[in-house]
């Protein structure tokens, strides 16, 4: 899929970032987490067929699945990287579509203990929209065969902004629960250029939360 071209490089640009930071013994940690980013329908009409019959934007929605890490290169600042997308495609006016973050961000935790981490996050990344629609074809010799086919995509600039703490239940595993806001410039696809993003997530930190 076109996502593939942003969300490698970003893979990429987190697991080489976070090879460093143990390189130099920054303490390092990793997570997934599931949750929603949601924004309201732009009330679009787009006759996306030309039959005349127009459909209606949707809202944005549902399941989001997210990964991230960060280092710290000191006792309160640290760098990160994150990336979260819709776990199925949704309809967006007779096509799929499917949306991708991604954000690099500078990290400041104000206090450290035995149990709990807070971190405060502000950074740069993009978001990507990738559109698609199914196609049926059929044959007397193999029946018939559904496929997903990749229409185009669109890409938009966003700056990020997170809370989030980390909640030790181990010396290294932790839970953690997250509210962030993408600020995505001409967001038109939907209502708002403001997105926000509820999450709950579950991690590991090589070094202890102190």
């Amino acid at each position: 899929m076109k996502y593939l071209r942003t969300t490698i490089p970003a893979v990429i640009g987190l697991m080489a970032g976070m090879q460093l930071a143990h390189a130099q013994g920054g303490p390092i940690s990793a997570y997934y987490s599931v949750g929603t980013a949601i924004d309201s329908s732009s009330h679009q009409q787009i006759d996306t067929f030309g039959t005349g019959n127009p459909f209606t934007t949707p809202k944005l929605g549902g399941l989001t699945s997210d990964i991230g890490g960060l280092f710290m290169f000191s006792k309160h600042l640290g760098a990160s990287a994150d990336l979260s997308w819709r776990d199925a495609s949704a309809a967006y006016a007779g096509l799929n579509y499917r949306p991708f973050f991604y954000n690099f961000d500078a990290v400041y935790e104000p206090l450290k203990t035995k149990h709990i981490v807070p971190e405060l996050r502000a950074g740069l990344g993009g978001v990507n929209l990738s559109y698609s629609y199914n196609s049926t074809a059929c044959d007397q010799f193999v029946g018939c065969s559904s496929s997903n086919q990749p229409v185009e995509s669109s890409h938009h600039f966003q700056v990020d902004m997170q809370a989030a703490a980390r909640i030790y239940f181990t010396s290294h595993l932790f839970v953690r629960p997250a509210v962030e806001a993408h600020y995505v410039n001409n967001f038109f696809q939907f209502g708002s250029n403001w997105v926000p993003q509820y999450s709950m997530g579950i991690g590991y930190s090589f070094g202890s939360a102190e």
